[in-house]
């Protein structure tokens, strides 16, 4: 079922790669070095929803959203609801239009703001592609807002020192799952 998601959003993903609206994209510069784009290959994406067991019941938070693949694919493939957490405007104004191609921005919301500031206690998973060090740094605001039981899947790096659930392979990527007790 993912497969055919990944074909209609690398469409989208093309017809919306000139999408412009007043979005402000300098806030993006304030962290460029920690916070490059990297997007996710659409077989890890899926690799990343399977390991979290969502379902139609999820809100899945992406932190570092980019141009909204795994929230659009958490709606697409399962029905759930996406919430995008994205600093660069132009991003946030890709995943939109990948969203609106996709025929599911009803499902989705892409938030142009910085992912310590998020309010991500409504979340029932959590994914990110970040890098080590920002991932120690978020890994006391996952603990204090998430709930019991939320489920937080990783692309590639850890969480500090706390160890994952389980581990995954994912085509050669390192796939992680952590549960918050």
């Amino acid at each position: 079922m993912l497969s055919a998601c990944a074909a209609a959003a690398q469409d989208a993903d093309t017809s919306c790669g000139a999408a412009r609206s007043g979005a402000h994209p300098d806030a993006a510069a304030m962290h460029e070095a920690e916070a490059l784009y990297l997007p996710t290959p659409q077989p890890v994406v899926e690799a990343m929803l399977r390991l979290a067991k969502v379902s139609r019941a999820d809100i899945v938070y992406d932190l570092g959203s980019g141009d909204g693949r795994i929230p659009i694919a958490a709606a697409r493939a399962y029905g759930a609801r996406g919430v995008g957490i994205e600093l660069d405007g132009r991003m946030i104004e890709r995943a939109r239009c990948n969203a609106r191609a996709a025929g599911i921005e009803r499902l989705v919301e892409f938030r142009q703001q910085d992912l310590f500031g998020a309010d991500l206690r409504e979340a029932t998973v959590v994914t990110l592609f970040l890098f080590p060090e920002m991932n120690r740094r978020l890994l006391q605001k996952l603990r204090s807002e998430l709930r019991p039981g939320t489920r937080i899947v990783s692309h590639r790096f850890g969480l500090g020192d706390w160890p994952p659930e389980r581990t995954i392979d994912a085509g050669g990527h390192t796939v992680l799952l952590w549960k918050v007790p």
